[in-house]
This record gives C-alpha cells, structure tokens and sequence, in this order.
C-alpha cells in the first residue's frame, strides 16, 4: 500500500508544479509521476528533507524541484521545437 501512496503523490505533485508552471508535463500521468519523483529527488538534494512528509516526500521541496524540473523540460522541449 506504500508504494501506490507514493505514487500518488508523486503524480498530485508532478500535477501542482505542471499546474504552477503552466505547462503540461509530458506523459500524461506516468510524467505526472515521474516529474514528481525525480522533482522530489532534486529538491531534497537542493533544499534538504524538511517540511510536511507525505508518504516519504518532503512536499515543500518536492513541489519545488518538480518545479524546476518542469520549467527545464518546457524550456529543452522548446529549443527542440524551434530547432525543427
């Protein structure tokens, strides 16, 4: 039951940043989930594991890091577009 908790939330947080950014993650739901996963990776790197837990996530800097990783995707997924 664990693991499908973490993938809920994993996809809800993926969902919040592509929601804060404004852009949709690429995948549908599994990107959802993994934007959230490696978002939560990258900001427990950055920021530390403080804050609110949720299923093992620190939510404040896995929403945060799912930010980041949104806007570097949108931004490659852009200079792949105009390269073409």
């Amino acid at each position: 039951m664990g693991f499908l908790w973490s993938l809920i939330v994993g996809g809800i947080i993926g969902w919040l940043a592509g929601m804060v950014v404004g852009k949709d993650v690429p995948g549908g739901i599994i990107g959802n989930i993994i934007a959230g996963f490696v978002g939560a990776w990258l900001g427990n790197l950055i920021l530390g594991n403080w804050g609110p837990h949720i299923a093992n996530f620190a939510i404040i800097p896995a929403v945060i890091g799912s930010i980041v990783l949104v806007l570097l995707l949108s931004l490659i997924l852009r200079g792949f577009r105009k390269a073409s």
